[in-house]
């Protein structure tokens, strides 16, 4: 096979010259955003997300867990612009099909509900891609954890990524792995410690760990960095695929306090108690890269004042992750379809 032609000088310092502005528009887009870029506009647009979600979770504890998800699902498919939101057309493919968010994202009748609650008092003015942002954060608030300003002004996507979503970040993929899709956004080893916090909150599906428990890296032997207590709760909640079982039955991602946002999580971790294999890889997976992670989950494990400031910092700049802005994209009238 005859090898590439070489780029000639120019080439190259064109290339890296997209690169640059394309990084540096990024960046520009990013100082755009503002926490008061709806204080004219709508006023009253945090109180109204926070309504709607405090009402929502009289009846659905899990919806807090949920509607912070939305928010990495849709930053990481493609940048924070409410493209996950976008249901199927006969000319689209939804990001709701893809692998990672089919049966398993919820939460969006909530985001429907804000965003009806919205256009009742400022029609027009709200981006879906802000209500998901506000949303996660009144969520980690409502759940005991930390609260930041959110920056506002993205606008929405006139179209879904569905390839970018087959390719979110996966519990099951190796650290090394799931480190590099961070820093690809721009990321640090911090950021991503503190971000996989989130599963402070929330249940996973037995289907996402029947491989820890039963056939680690396909061993027929369950993962030895799992807590032999720990172990043999798994498997009495998840046993042994069985013929109809769907792997659907739910598992508290933090099982010392499944409910609130709290540093327990890494607790867990420091005792193999963490529940995905992306939660144990951080502190037991020194082949994979934990050597930089391990330190962090110590950290915060015995600060929790520690865990939430990174915590915080960590979504201000997931949701500066190519947003939107100026004329770019359009604000959607109904968050599941294109005005």
């Amino acid at each position: 096979m005859a090898r590439p032609a070489m780029l000639p000088a120019a080439a190259v310092a064109l290339c890296a010259a997209v690169l640059a502005l394309a990084a540096l528009d990024g960046g520009v887009r990013a100082q755009q955003l503002s926490p008061g870029y709806y204080d004219d506009s709508c006023p009253h647009v945090y109180d109204t997300v926070r309504r709607v979600i405090q009402e929502a979770r009289t009846g659905d504890p899990r919806i807090l867990a949920s509607l912070l998800r939305l928010h990495f699902h849709d930053c990481f498919a493609s940048g924070c612009d409410g493209s996950l939101l976008l249901d199927e057309t006969l000319t689209m493919r939804s990001e709701k099909a893809a692998d990672p968010n089919n049966g398993s994202v919820r939460g969006f009748p909530v985001v429907n509900d804000i965003k009806a609650a919205l256009e009742d008092a400022c029609p027009g003015v709200v981006s879906c891609a802000d209500i998901l942002a506000l949303a996660a954060e009144v969520s980690v608030e409502l759940a005991g954890g930390p609260y930041w300003r959110v920056m506002l002004g993205r606008r929405d996507s006139k179209a879904a990524d569905f390839d970018g979503a087959q390719n979110l970040p996966d519990p099951k993929e190796s650290l090394k792995d799931l480190k590099k899709k961070f820093a690809d956004v721009g990321l640090d080893d911090t950021d991503f410690v503190a971000l996989q916090g989130a599963h402070t909150i929330g249940r996973a599906q037995c289907q996402s760990i029947q491989d820890r428990l039963y056939n680690f890296s396909s061993t027929e032997q369950p993962d030895p960095t799992l807590d032999h207590g720990y172990l043999a709760a798994l498997r009495q909640r998840c046993p042994a695929a069985a013929p109809g079982d769907d792997g659907t039955a739910l598992n508290d991602l933090d099982p010392a306090t499944p409910d609130t946002f709290d540093n327990s999580y890494y607790a867990n971790i420091q005792c193999n108690r963490g529940l995905l294999r992306s939660d144990q890889a951080m502190l037991s997976a020194p082949e994979e890269g934990a050597e930089s992670t391990a330190p962090i989950v110590g950290r915060f494990a015995h600060s929790q004042a520690e865990f939430f400031q990174s915590f915080a910092t960590a979504m201000i700049k997931m949701g500066n992750i190519a947003p939107l802005t100026g004329s770019m994209g359009e604000v959607r009238r109904d968050c599941r379809v294109v005005n």
